[in-house]
């Protein structure tokens, strides 16, 4: 089992090819794999069967019978990104297949221990990342068709059908989005290592047209995912076992640890997009939400977490401030206003699939009848008011987006 990668520091100006970032799909896996060499059919019939066997809740018992199989004829990153998928959505499935009132406290060794090796390999945690669910869990329908909504599919899928392909695809759109503007950051410190301030606006220019398209491609996740889905099926899938009342003391990994382990779940904050940005244009979030952002980037792919790092060697304000220049204060001024301006459409999608949802939820379960159980849609309350990585989510999303705001040169 071996994983590609060289994340040593590279000087100034930055190549994204060298951080595992793509001229084309940005931090998407490039056209990621769908298929596992046949040794490891056991797990592509589990992961292909998920939605069925979670809903007539035989996952558990289908994954007691998997044969234990070796990671060593896993090869490259994308195998490994793939076997880190397919074991990432099992786990998830196994875990929460009864709804967070029949949580299990053991991982069993036959899933844990290659689940373990797969993440060691990649340096990404045991559990379901934003690195899985959308960066490497898609396919085009025909090869050579756009990157467009009716000709993406997901690879991997868990219950919440329709509204489930919506919300990891829409998401997948937005990082999509963003690739222009991940471009604009390397043309910015390039233009400011040679003083060159007519690149630099261009590159600024540029930057906010990208945050913008990523707004635009935000706002379709009304068109394609359904609330109460969301909220009542697909949620307690993407939940972690840190900081989640319904799982206090976390998942022992049976053959890698006797101690329980606590990651968090799958959270927009896991996406490098907006870490990214937030360095480029000297955004500082306050005690909690930078301890909280900061916690998510060991949840990124470490070259992805290598390139953020890197960009905060070079300060952009800094340099628009000390430039004098009113078109580059301009042009950095409409970025920042456009990053808010992405929180604020944020912070609106949470209050329609979180806050709404949840009311309307509570309401359904209080009828006569109502069944339990996450496939039937009983809502889980242990998150209510908490985002799947476990942040309070209102507190956290409207303080993010107001830090953001702060960064604008007056």
């Amino acid at each position: 089992m071996e994983a590609s990668g060289d994340t040593e520091e590279p000087p100034l100006p930055l190549a994204l090819a060298r951080f595992q970032v793509s001229e084309e799909f940005g931090f998407l896996l490039p056209d990621p794999l769908t298929e596992l060499p046949a040794a490891y059919g056991p797990w592509m019939d589990i992961a292909h069967q998920l939605p069925q066997l979670i809903e007539s809740h035989q996952l558990r018992s289908r994954v007691h019978q998997m044969p234990q199989l070796s990671t060593q004829h896993l090869h490259g990153r994308e195998e490994l990104h793939l076997a880190h998928l397919v074991l990432s959505f099992i786990t998830m499935g196994y875990v929460w297949q009864e709804g967070e009132e029949g949580t299990v406290q053991v991982l069993p060794r036959n899933l844990a221990v290659p689940y373990w090796e797969v993440s060691q390999a990649l340096g990404l945690p045991p559990i379901l990342s934003h690195a899985d669910f959308v960066l490497a869990n898609w396919r085009r329908k025909d090869p050579n068709g756009p990157l467009e909504m009716e000709n993406l599919d997901t690879i991997i899928t868990l219950p919440g059908g329709e509204s489930l392909r919506g919300f990891i695809l829409v998401t997948l759109l937005v990082e999509k989005a963003a690739v222009p503007g991940i471009k604009a950051i390397i043309q910015a410190l390039g233009a400011i290592l040679q003083c060159d301030e007519e690149t630099l606006h261009r590159a600024l220019e540029e930057l906010a047209g990208a945050i913008q398209a990523m707004s635009e491609a935000l706002r379709r996740m009304h068109d394609y995912v359904d609330p109460e889905v969301f909220y009542s099926v697909i949620r307690i899938f993407l939940s972690g076992w840190k900081d989640n009342p319904a799982m206090p003391h976390g998942l022992i990994y049976e053959g890698v640890s006797p101690e329980p382990m606590a990651f968090s779940g799958g959270s927009a904050a896991q996406s490098t997009v907006l870490h990214a940005f937030d360095e480029l244009l000297g955004i500082c979030h306050r005690d909690h939400s930078a301890a909280f952002l900061h916690r998510m980037r060991d949840y990124m792919p470490p070259a992805h977490r290598a390139f953020v790092e890197q960009i905060r060697r070079v300060s952009l304000k800094q340099h628009v401030l000390c430039s004098g220049d009113a078109r580059l204060r301009a042009a950095f001024n409409r970025c920042v206003s456009a990053l808010a301006a992405f929180r604020s459409c944020h912070i609106a999608i949470a209050n329609k699939y979180i806050a709404t949802a949840a009311a309307r939820a509570k309401a359904r379960q209080a009828e006569p009848g109502a069944r339990a159980g996450p496939s039937a849609g009983k809502p889980p309350s242990a998150l209510e008011g908490k985002g799947t990585g476990g942040s309070h989510i209102f507190s956290f999303l409207k303080s993010v987006r107001d830090t953001t705001r702060e960064g604008m040169i007056s």
